[in-house]
């Protein structure tokens, strides 16, 4: 959930603490003493210098599919001013259209090989989805570069258990629906900020095609989770979805569920139930 969460924060264009930390808890060590996140990505995405670079990028290539001009500048000069708590990582996002395909190089100044890496490659890889889609183009291929790729000590047997788990699932993700995506984005983040505030009422999935719903409904069995809720909503919300590829999700939190009989309704569904 927290790459989700990550992905979520970034489109959303805020660098607000509260927003990530619901995912994230330890982002509090990244604040600075007015409760925001100097190198979150969202306002440098969507609103550098009052500049959309996502919306410039899909209208550029538009216009000149062939174009080696769409890119995306994340870290910037002013980060070289301060000691802020957090600066991006990311220098640069690249998209060249070539055969039809989006293609996308990341340009990384640093990266943290167990925490850092695979937040970066999900919501990059996510962001050239919907850019591709936006443009009505196939997915490329996609490089990530790094200046500095470093495993810290603290972590080390950390990612030594993972690697000698030896049975990662690496099936990949359902793929986008074709068209435009920034209305079922914009949706999905209603009903996103619906579930991390706790806001009464159905989640109403309607409208939605199923690649984006399963999206919703992956935060909506975080926070379930999180507060304590009962196996057999957290189970119905995972047979709920369209892809078996989120169960090992939610069996994580199948196991720390309670199991106990309840005349509660669940709330997700509304009418959109399969």
């Amino acid at each position: 959930m927290s790459c989700l969460g990550e992905l979520l924060w970034y489109l959303s264009g805020k660098d607000d603490l509260a927003f990530i930390q619901h995912y994230l808890k330890r982002y509090d060590e990244s604040a600075e003493p007015n409760g925001k996140i100097h190198g979150a990505y969202g306002p440098r995405l969507f609103n550098s210098q009052g500049i959309n670079q996502v919306e410039q990028v899909i209208s550029l290539l538009k216009r000149k599919s062939s174009s080696r001009r769409a890119a995306i500048q994340i870290f910037e000069a002013r980060d070289l001013t301060s000691d802020y708590k957090d600066i991006p990582c990311t220098c640069t996002l690249q998209f060249t259209i070539r055969n039809s395909r989006l293609n996308m190089i990341v340009f990384m100044r640093s990266n943290d090989a167990y925490r850092g890496l695979p937040h970066d490659i999900f919501a990059f890889t996510m962001l050239q989805e919907i850019i591709a889609r936006s443009l009505g183009v196939e997915l490329g291929t996609y490089k990530h570069s790094v200046g500095s790729l470093h495993l810290y000590d603290y972590d080390a047997k950390k990612a030594q258990r993972y690697l000698d788990e030896g049975f990662q699932d690496a099936r990949p993700m359902p793929r986008m629906p074709d068209g435009d995506p920034w209305p079922a984005i914009r949706k999905v983040q209603e009903l996103e900020e619906q579930i991390r505030l706790e806001k009464a009422g159905p989640l109403l999935l309607e409208d939605l095609p199923e690649f984006w719903t399963d999206l919703v409904r992956i935060p909506k069995i975080y926070a379930l989770g999180e507060n304590g809720a009962e196996k057999r909503e957290i189970v119905a919300l995972k047979k709920a979805m369209s892809t078996d590829v989120y169960d090992s999700y939610a069996r994580k939190f199948e196991r720390r569920a309670t199991i106990k009989p309840t005349q509660q309704e669940l709330p997700l569904e509304g009418n959109n139930e399969r």
